[in-house]
């Protein structure tokens, strides 16, 4: 059955056909010389101590609907940086998330931590975009790619001097991910058919990772309880969004996730 990230999949190539259009691949490359350097993703999420966040922005989901609309990335990211945040992800789908390009700069100017650019990324020309507009890490979902664009997409965001974090969601992909050789492996807990989410899904998963990786939780974290499970099953890191973005102030709820309040 088709999942929504197949109609997502769908669009995209959509969208980079009339991206190309406006900017050719080799007027992107043009721009490289002067992206910011980039952050270290995997080492601020490394280091030891205390699980590590991973603050999401955007301003809604296709499972939510709207969850922030009219914020601006300026006002939450201070907010998750002052909290703890070792670092954040920005959504740059404007159709599904609300996000864009000009996120990935507002963050950057407006704070210190290093940010992954959260986007279904298909093709070599989006790792490139997230490059030149000072993306840190850059978002592989094993569910999108086959594994010859999965190998290459992997080192291309390498040979630009960022991380990639490989996602999964079924366990099936988890060999693929695996035999790549990714030490950042994110395991979405939201079933792509049903869109519920089960936190015991990356905790089942955990154990079948080696523990010289560093697994990132992500879906369906929303309190401190939630938090010390992951830790107790030696999880080093969590991609936490919507929960947080529905508080009041997120900076604040980032707070109470990291040092339970």
């Amino acid at each position: 059955m088709p999942t929504l990230l197949d109609a997502i999949v769908v669009r995209k190539r959509r969208e980079l056909v009339a991206a190309r259009s406006e900017c050719s691949i080799h007027t992107l490359e043009s721009q490289l010389a002067a992206a910011p350097q980039p952050r270290d993703f995997f080492g601020a999420l490394a280091a030891p101590g205390p699980i590590k966040l991973i603050a999401e922005f955007k301003r809604r989901s296709p499972s939510a609907g709207d969850i922030r609309p009219g914020a601006t990335v300026e006002e939450v990211v201070v907010g998750y940086a002052a909290a703890g945040a070792a670092a954040l992800s920005i959504l740059t789908d404007a159709a599904g998330f609300g996000g864009c390009l000009e996120d990935l700069r507002a963050a950057r100017a407006a704070v210190p931590l290093p940010i992954l650019r959260k986007e279904f990324v298909i093709d070599r020309y989006q790792v490139v975009e997230a490059r030149v507009h000072g993306a840190d890490a850059v978002l592989l979902i094993a569910e999108c790619l086959d594994d010859c664009h999965l190998r290459s997409l992997y080192r291309e965001i390498i040979d630009l001097g960022m991380t990639p974090l490989v996602e999964l969601h079924s366990e099936e992909h988890l060999a693929r991910v695996l035999d790549l050789g990714a030490t950042l492996i994110g395991i979405n807990n939201r079933n792509l058919h049903t869109m519920t989410t089960d936190l015991d899904h990356v905790l089942c998963l955990r154990n079948r990772v080696p523990k010289a990786c560093v697994v990132v939780a992500e879906s369906g974290i929303c309190s401190r309880a939630d938090v010390e499970r992951l830790e107790a099953a030696g999880i080093g890191a969590m991609l936490v969004g919507e929960s947080l973005l529905k508080a009041r102030d997120p900076g604040a709820a980032a707070a109470a996730l990291l040092a339970g309040g």
